[in-house]
């Protein structure tokens, strides 16, 4: 992705934060990034490719955090913790009323986003599983495929402000909550109590 489009997106993504998506203008985005209208739209022909953009590269995003590790030979635990720790730190902000508004003004767009990111998701858990197995961290009875799945709709009930309200719940603490019982339920006893270990050195290191 171009590395001027990036910025725009990043900024991008700040302004909605401030203004929500209904709200965010063109003109938002173009006072923030301190460029013209007409720059701008060399970029994201309008709004609704702007928004679709800025799913793009938060899915990237996720994708990137298996790019920027070499996981060959690390323990399948090792791997989820270094996962979630990023993706708690990347993701932990989105703001719940810009989920609102992208279902309610890009149902669309919204769905081809969460369909897209929890199939890349799923696939990674899916893999990470069947190493775990192997590496004897998780139960040889378990089922990937189930496992997995239940992985997913754990992840999208953290964002569902019914069940959750964000006042009430960090995502921070929902994420954690929720990765640390789903590993108890597929773990062997001496993969939970390896996780046990780095699970407190982790909490540690980022002071939770």
């Amino acid at each position: 992705m171009d590395e001027k489009l990036k910025n725009i997106l990043i900024k991008a993504r700040d302004v909605s934060f401030t203004y929500g998506i209904r709200s965010m203008s063109m003109n938002d985005i173009s006072r923030k990034l301190g460029i013209s209208k007409s720059t701008l739209y060399k970029y994201v022909k309008n709004k609704t490719d702007l928004v679709e953009k800025m799913m793009e590269y938060e899915r990237e995003g996720f994708k990137r955090i298996f790019l920027d590790y070499d996981f060959e030979g690390v323990n399948a635990i090792d791997i989820l913790l270094i996962v979630s720790k990023e993706v708690s730190k990347n993701f932990a902000d989105v703001n719940p009323s810009i989920t609102f508004d992208l279902k309610k003004y890009y149902p669309n767009l919204y769905q081809r986003h969460i369909d897209e990111r929890t199939n890349f998701i799923f696939e990674k858990i899916k893999i990470n599983l069947q190493k775990g197995i192997s590496q004897g961290m998780y139960r040889e009875d378990l089922s990937v495929e189930l496992a997995a799945r239940l992985y997913i709709s754990r992840l999208l009930d953290l964002h569902n402000e019914d069940l959750f309200p964000p006042d009430k719940f960090s995502f921070q603490t929902l994420f954690n909550f929720m990765f640390e019982s789903w590993i108890r339920g597929i773990a062997r006893p001496e993969g939970v109590k390896y996780f046990e270990e780095r699970f407190e050195k982790e909490k540690k290191q980022l002071d939770l």
